[in-house]
């Protein structure tokens, strides 16, 4: 398991989404929550985005259901996340990828209609590492960016490659199929990741990233638990995936040689990663520069980490909808990061980073 480790590492929510509103607006819940400065309000929040904030999702519910309130998170995937949020029927979307430009539409000015003619903030509230995860009984294997992207896109074929034998001296590589398994639906990870090939591996990886996977090689199965059921069940099978979800299935986790030897993935080489996070964006409005980040090449650093938002109206919710919101948000600041959080495979939000956040929850008027 990943252990905690630097001030500066990032993550904490998952994706929370929307409020049912139906939601009781009763005053002074009967929770035993110690969070300050919540709302004198209670109610029921519903969610739905990014697979890989669910576990984290159930471990928050379980501290929001102090404060008198519940939560309901549906893992549907980034790509569902994002729509319903535009669509005003959810509070909020779990995403692992900004809103953007999709399908000739412009995600970002959608939202802000969606919010009332107010911006919609991505607050990276969950950061977890993404393994590149393996079925090989018995075997540790090292793999470098152009060599994951070879093997993603088809190219290398065999564990047994010359290619994946010249980084893994020494080691007995079976001859046996690589079966790649990708996620069936759009994924925030999915994304992810190939933004992670376009920029550590640009002339072994030449698909742009998008949530939909090229399905020209490999088998799909449907989010962060399905692909690892699916490489567990598969000799020889590989996948990309939230280190949690691999950890779970006793999956091998390649260690990854970024140019100055193999990295294995763990809260320090990730935490080094993350000291050097860059915003794309100012002010409240949190957006990972996830270029600069998987194109780093800094010694000891595990940069292919998922940067999961919570995608929000800054302002435009009626009351009610605002005050359940701020308090899942606060409720999972001061409450969700610790020892349990890093037992499922995150890394807890501290030091200014954690303080950003609040700020920003605080501002959503």
């Amino acid at each position: 398991m990943l252990k905690k480790n630097r001030a500066a590492s990032v993550i904490g929510l998952a994706a929370v989404a929307s409020l049912t509103l139906a939601a009781c607006s009763e005053e002074g819940g009967e929770g035993a929550s110690n969070v300050e400065g919540l709302a004198d309000v209670t109610g029921e929040l519903q969610g739905e985005g990014a697979t890989s904030q669910q576990r984290a999702m159930d471990l928050f519910a379980t501290k929001f259901e102090e404060t008198g309130s519940t939560l309901s998170y549906n893992a549907s995937g980034s790509g569902s996340g994002q729509t319903q949020f535009i669509a005003g029927t959810v509070a909020f979307a779990g995403s692992d990828s900004p809103l953007k430009e999709k399908d000739g539409k412009d995600q970002v000015a959608e939202a802000k209609k969606r919010c009332d003619g107010n911006e919609a903030w991505h607050l990276p509230m969950v950061i977890g590492p993404v393994a590149v995860a393996y079925n090989l009984e018995g075997v540790d294997v090292a793999l470098t960016p152009a060599l994951v992207a070879e093997i993603f896109d088809g190219k290398i074929t065999k564990w047994n490659d010359p290619k994946i034998a010249e980084v893994n001296e020494g080691v007995d590589l079976p001859e046996k199929d690589i079966k790649v398994v990708y996620r069936s639906e759009e994924s925030g990870t999915t994304d992810n990741f190939m933004k992670f090939l376009s920029a550590a591996a640009p002339e072994q990886w030449q698909h742009e990233a998008s949530k939909s996977f090229p399905t020209a090689t490999g088998q799909g199965a449907n989010g962060s638990a399905g692909v690892v059921n699916e490489v567990a069940n598969i000799d020889g099978a590989i996948t990309y995936v939230e280190a949690g979800f691999a950890e779970d299935k006793a999956l091998g986790i390649a260690k990854m040689d970024f140019g100055h030897g193999p990295v294995e993935l763990n809260n320090d080489t990730v935490g080094k990663a993350l000291d050097s996070v860059t915003f794309k964006t100012e002010g409240h409005n949190m957006v990972v520069d996830t270029d600069a980040l998987f194109a780093m090449d800094e010694e000891g650093a595990y940069p292919l980490v998922l940067t999961t938002y919570e995608i929000v109206c800054s302002a435009g919710y009626d009351e009610q909808t605002r005050d359940l919101v701020k308090n899942f948000l606060k409720v999972v600041l001061e409450e969700g990061q610790g020892p349990e959080l890093e037992e499922l495979g995150y890394i807890p939000v501290q030091g200014e980073f954690k303080d950003k956040l609040s700020a920003a929850v605080d501002a959503i008027k």
